[in-house]
């Protein structure tokens, strides 16, 4: 299971189905507006592609793989969910 950070911006004022296709993953972490963390099996072309469904055309998102070095301040995110996952 690998941890990957989920970042976008998107046109969407209502961002509900965005963050439902991130929720289905086996764990997650909201991290900041825009921001998210989630906890898979999948790949991120996959993960790219779920969550670039719900996007509009136009709309800015990168997934990447996590798990060498982490630093954060002030997330909405657990900290202890962060130390555990990333």
């Amino acid at each position: 299971m690998q941890t990957y950070i989920i970042t976008f911006q998107t046109s969407l004022q209502d961002k509900t189905q965005v963050e439902n296709a991130i929720k289905t993953h086996r764990g997650w972490a909201k991290l900041s507006d825009n921001a998210w963390a989630v906890l898979t099996n999948r790949k991120a072309k996959e993960i790219r592609d779920i969550v670039l469904s719900k996007l509009n055309a136009g709309d800015r998102l990168i997934v990447v793989r996590s798990g060498t070095e982490a630093a954060w301040s002030n997330l909405v995110a657990s900290n202890d969910w962060l130390k555990k996952n990333l």
